[in-house]
């Protein structure tokens, strides 16, 4: 094992495991190293770059809006590094996940009305900027539009995969800020453009222009279309309702895996792609585990006021 003088040293990125048994494909596992996510990937790209740009000094309030795990990956990089940092998000995070950026030593401010049209992240965006104009000394990442996001996968995540698996035919990535998916999209079709990338999104996200719906699992799905999604990148899309995703979420952890409601979403619409297409060798990428969601998606009263099934959880 390495030995580490920063959180940000240590990333599992060759984990994966073994589900062709049973789905047809192999889980990319993001969620090992101390932010608990692949957003830390995210995370430390943005800071490296706003700091070559001269953008954070030593009165700098880093800003950003958050469904939850950039909102902790920053807050582990701002407490090693000595940054402030405030994290926006909405009703929708987990509270375990906002106890943990505040345990770091990082302010939450949580956004409880939805824009009329854009839901919450279109308020959460308001609010951001809001911050912006009022006082110099916050700087906003901007996880949506910051090339340095998809650049980190390009970068890191793509060729761990094409290094582990030279035979893939097909790669599954969850759609949200669309970092991840534009990362590994233009890294495969740019250096193996045999392989097919299919985008997993949530029914009720606007992304791939679909109805604007209420979705209560952070993470995958916009309410505002992400300006970093490029279509061309993208292959072919599968959206999977939340009910199926907090099923397949429960049926892993009952192999002993927990993972959180993104990766349930992503091996839902993975499986269902690869019954009706197939693929010789496929790759899901798992966005984190699932200790943050054993107050909702592992949480029974929960699951039946968001599906409104009593059968939901057995």
């Amino acid at each position: 094992m390495p030995i580490i003088a920063a959180p940000q040293d240590f990333h599992a990125d060759d984990l994966f495991v073994d589900f062709t048994a049973e789905f047809g494909l192999y889980l990319k596992c993001e969620g090992f190293n101390f932010a608990g996510s692949i957003k830390l990937k995210a995370a430390q790209a943005m800071i490296a770059a706003a700091e070559r740009d001269g953008l954070l000094g030593p009165r700098s309030v880093i800003v950003e809006s958050s469904s939850g795990n950039l909102g902790v990956a920053l807050a582990v990089l701002a407490a090693d590094q000595g940054y402030d940092f405030l994290c926006v998000t909405d009703t929708r995070c987990n509270p375990a996940t906002v106890r943990m950026i505040e345990a770091l030593g990082s302010r939450v401010h949580v956004v409880t009305e939805p824009d009329p049209v854009d839901g919450y992240l279109g308020a959460r965006l308001r609010h951001v900027r809001d911050l912006v104009r009022a006082d110099d000394r916050h700087v906003w990442l901007n996880q949506y539009e910051n090339a340095a996001n998809w650049q980190a996968h390009y970068r890191t995540t793509a060729p761990a995969i094409a290094d582990r698996f030279p035979a893939l035919d097909v790669l599954f990535v969850g759609a949200g800020t669309t970092g991840t998916l534009m990362g590994c999209a233009r890294y495969f079709h740019e250096r193996r453009p045999g392989v097919t990338v299919v985008a997993v999104d949530s029914v009720g996200s606007v992304t791939f222009g679909g109805p604007p719906l209420m979705r209560f699992i952070p993470g995958l799905g916009a309410g505002v279309r992400p300006p970093m999604l490029d279509l061309a990148q993208v292959d072919d899309v599968v959206q999977v309702t939340e009910s199926d995703a907090i099923d397949m979420c429960h049926r892993l952890a009952r192999k002993g895996f927990l993972f959180g409601g993104s990766t349930g979403t992503v091996v839902t619409g993975a499986a269902r792609w690869l019954a009706d297409h197939g693929a010789r060798q496929a790759v899901a990428i798992a966005p984190d585990l699932g200790d943050r969601y054993v107050d909702s998606v592992y949480e029974p009263s929960w699951v039946r006021e968001v599906t409104g099934r009593l059968d939901a959880v057995r």
